[in-house]
C-alpha cells in the first residue's frame, strides 16, 4: 500500500494536513533539542523527512529505518539533493524486528508510524531495546481530539473531505481510507502512555498538537 503511495505521499501529506504537520514535526525534533544526541534511529522514516529535520540537532549520523522500499527510494533522493549522504543511512528494516544491536541509539524518533505497527507493545519493547540507557524516544502520532467543535469538524474531514481529495489525486483511495481507520484503532493519550511504561520507558508525557489531532509522546531508558 505505501509503495502504491509512494510518489504522491509528500504531496498528498501537504494538501491533507494543509501544512500543519511540518511544525508538529519542527516540534517534535526540538524536544531532542537539550539532549544533543550523536546518533539517532527514525522509525518507519517513510520519504525522510524526520530524519532530515533531525539533521537540525547536528548528529554524527541519523539512520532511518521503513518497510516500504517505494517510500525509502524516495527518501534517498531527497537525501541525496540536499548532501546529507554521509549523515543520513535508509534501510529496508521492520520496526518490529530491528536489525541493531542493544543499546546502539541515543535517540528515536517516529512520526505517524507507531499506528501502523501490526503489534504496538512488541514494536515499541524493540525500540526500547536499541536506545541506550538514558536515551530518549519522541514520538509523533495522530490522535482523536475529544473538544467540541473539533472533534465533529476532524470526524467530517476524515470522513468525507479526505477520501474526495484522495480520488482527486491518487488511485489508491484504500491507502487514505486507512488512515482514519488506523486512527480510530489507535490507543493515544493515557492508554498509548501505558504502552510506553509497560515496556519499561521512564517520565512519558503526551504533549497535546493543534487541539488534540496530533500528539508527541516523550519518554526515557
Amino acid at each position: 500500500m505505501f509503495d502504491d503511495i509512494a510518489p504522491r505521499y509528500d504531496f498528498l501529506n501537504q494538501l491533507l494536513s494543509l501544512g500543519i504537520h511540518k511544525g508538529w514535526r519542527k516540534k517534535a525534533i526540538g524536544l531532542l533539542q537539550t539532549k544533543q544526541p550523536r546518533t539517532i534511529l527514525d522509525i518507519a522514516t517513510g520519504t525522510a523527512d524526520f530524519a532530515i529535520e533531525a539533521m537540525r540537532l547536528k548528529p554524527d549520523k541519523v539512520t532511518g529505518v521503513d518497510i516500504s522500499a517505494g517510500m525509502l527510494k524516495l527518501g534517498k533522493e531527497k537525501i541525496k539533493k540536499k548532501g546529507l549522504e554521509n549523515k543520513i543511512e535508509l534501510t529496508l528494516a521492520d520496526s518490529e524486528n530491528l536489525p541493531f544491536v542493544d543499546n546502539q541509539f541515543d535517540a528515536i524518533t517516529v512520526g505517524f508510524g507507531v499506528r501502523n505497527f501490526e503489534h504496538l507493545e512488541k514494536g515499541i519493547s524493540d525500540m526500547y531495546r536499541v536506545l541506550k540507557p538514558g536515551g530518549t524516544m519522541v514520538i509523533l502520532e495522530f490522535s482523536k481530539p475529544r473538544m467540541f467543535p473539533v472533534k465533529q469538524l476532524y470526524k467530517i474531514y476524515f470522513r468525507y473531505v479526505t477520501p474526495f481529495i484522495v480520488k482527486l489525486f491518487s488511485k489508491n483511495n484504500a491507502a487514505y481510507t486507512y488512515l482514519p481507520e488506523s486512527v480510530n484503532a489507535f490507543p493515544d493519550g493515557e492508554n498509548f502512555l501505558n504502552v510506553l511504561r509497560k515496556v519499561g520507558l521512564k517520565k512519558a508525557s503526551v504533549i497535546l498538537l493543534s487541539f488534540g489531532i496530533a500528539s508527541i509522546y516523550i519518554a526515557e531508558k
